[in-house]
């Protein structure tokens, strides 16, 4: 079973607490059916976990299978170069079957930033670095799909449902001290 063989460092978009017991790592494609419901799940893992757990998001877009993968990714790494990563993580998931330009600029709009930067960026490749550097940790960590996970550094190998998920996640938090 292979390990995540680059580590959460500064660069990484992570939510909840840094110091966490746990963390959670998902290489995900912002156009895949399995990361939308993955996505619905990490939201109700958060909740149930609070400080004990740190997630973070990398993206591994499929984009033979997704052709707005990339696309999506590289408005979610350019709003995140501005500040709102998540907001715009978030909007993209839950507004999944409307991929395109047009929602990405709505996103945009919604948050007071600016859509002629965005198309800008996207032409230009400019969040390309970090997506290629995403994926390229995936690979050497073993990733071929997604959503793919890691607990603590390690592929997590079970069902990605809420009631696995969590179990993995509790014994691991049992084991390090924290109830």
């Amino acid at each position: 079973m292979p390990d995540l063989n680059v580590p959460v460092t500064p660069d990484d978009h992570a939510q909840g607490n840094p110091s966490a017991r746990i963390t959670l790592v998902e290489y995900g494609d912002y156009q895949c059916p399995y990361c939308a419901k993955a996505h619905v799940i990490v939201r109700q893992l958060q909740d149930c976990f609070g400080e004990d757990l740190r997630f973070v998001y990398r993206n591994f877009p499929l984009t033979e299978l997704h052709p707005e993968a990339a696309a999506a990714a590289e408005t979610a790494e350019f709003a995140g170069s501005q500040g709102p990563f998540w907001d715009v993580h978030d909007a993209l998931y839950e507004n999944q079957a409307l991929l395109g330009l047009p929602l990405y600029a709505e996103i945009f709009r919604q948050l007071g930033l600016s859509r002629m930067d965005l198309q800008q960026a996207l032409v230009g490749g400019a969040c390309d670095p970090k997506i290629e550097a995403d994926i390229e940790g995936g690979l050497r960590s073993g990733v071929e799909g997604t959503p793919t996970f890691f607990i603590n550094g390690h592929r997590y190998q079970g069902d990605s449902d809420l009631a696995s998920l969590a179990a993995a996640i509790e014994t691991l938090r049992r084991s390090a001290g924290t109830h």
